[in-house]
């Protein structure tokens, strides 16, 4: 089981950029791929990034060219650095954890992922 925190929320007019910080805990850090997600009002929860144990990335294309996924391995902490930012951008993000061993983390697979952060709020509004 890995524990997560979400930090970083808050509002900000279209173009403009937040960055969403996520501590993580687990005795085990094998395998592990991890993402964020983003659920607007009325929408199923999305995956719009991950990153897997040996650092690759993966992102949804709505948000390649907007958002960077990082993870710093020794603070435990994952980033989601989000520029350019647009009204449909806006809903609640979550960081999500699983096991995988293939190193494939399978973004678009919601229900594959295992343990979930409690959420950050993310307005974007002029």
């Amino acid at each position: 089981q890995v524990e997560l925190v979400e930090s970083g929320g808050g509002a900000v007019q279209p173009g403009g950029s937040l960055s969403l910080s996520c501590k993580f805990s687990t005795y085990n850090t094998a395998d592990l791929c991890m993402a964020w997600f983003h659920q607007a009002p009325a929408y199923e929860r999305k995956g719009v990034a991950s990153i897997n144990s040996l650092g690759i990335t993966d992102y949804e294309d709505s948000v390649r060219a907007r958002f960077t996924i990082s993870k710093d391995n020794v603070k435990n902490i994952l980033y989601l650095e989000m520029t350019a930012l647009k009204p449909e951008d806006t809903g609640i993000y979550y960081c999500a954890a699983r096991r995988a061993p293939s190193g494939h983390c399978a973004l678009s697979l919601t229900h594959l992922w295992d343990d979930w952060g409690q959420g950050t709020q993310v307005t974007i509004s002029s």
